[in-house]
């Protein structure tokens, strides 16, 4: 028979050991479905795995968009005024996508051309990708007159 004190010590050995299998299990669980955030400059200098689930962030360059004849089908580049990475999308755009404003795209790169599942669109007019909100002032609006 264990002492108390023994007993406390076993007990707690196994909650922790639990809660590290919990933990262990459930990060193998969710290995593929994290989506990662990229920029264009980061996109064209390390790209992820075609079959790598991510997000593109950055502004959408004014005059790229090109609407195919099917009316749901959509391509346009991305920016962040270092890269541009082209993007297709098919589907339901948001009513907030415009040329010239910030977009995140979801989807996957193929063959150098990133395909979008999924589009979200700018809130307001202060909306800058978090990767670009470091930016001074200056190299903000560089930044966007170069997707202009």
């Amino acid at each position: 028979m264990l002492k108390p004190k023994h007993q406390r010590m076993v007990l707690l050995a196994a909650a922790l050991t639990a809660l590290l299998a919990a933990v262990l299990i459930a990060a193998w669980a969710l290995r593929h479905q994290a989506s990662y955030f990229y920029v264009p400059s980061e996109i064209k200098a390390h790209p992820p795995e075609a079959d790598r689930s991510v997000r593109l962030g950055g502004m959408v360059r004014r005059g790229s968009v090109h609407n195919e004849a099917d009316g749901v089908t959509v391509d346009f580049i991305v920016s962040d005024g270092r890269a541009d990475v082209p993007v297709r999308f098919a589907g339901i755009r948001p009513a907030l996508f415009v040329e010239g404003s910030g977009v995140v795209a979801e989807g996957h790169m193929v063959q150098g051309r990133f395909e979008a599942d999924n589009l979200l669109a700018k809130h307001d007019e202060k909306y800058v990708p978090r990767e670009m909100a470091g930016m001074t002032a200056e190299q903000a609006r560089q930044t966007v007159a170069q997707t202009k």
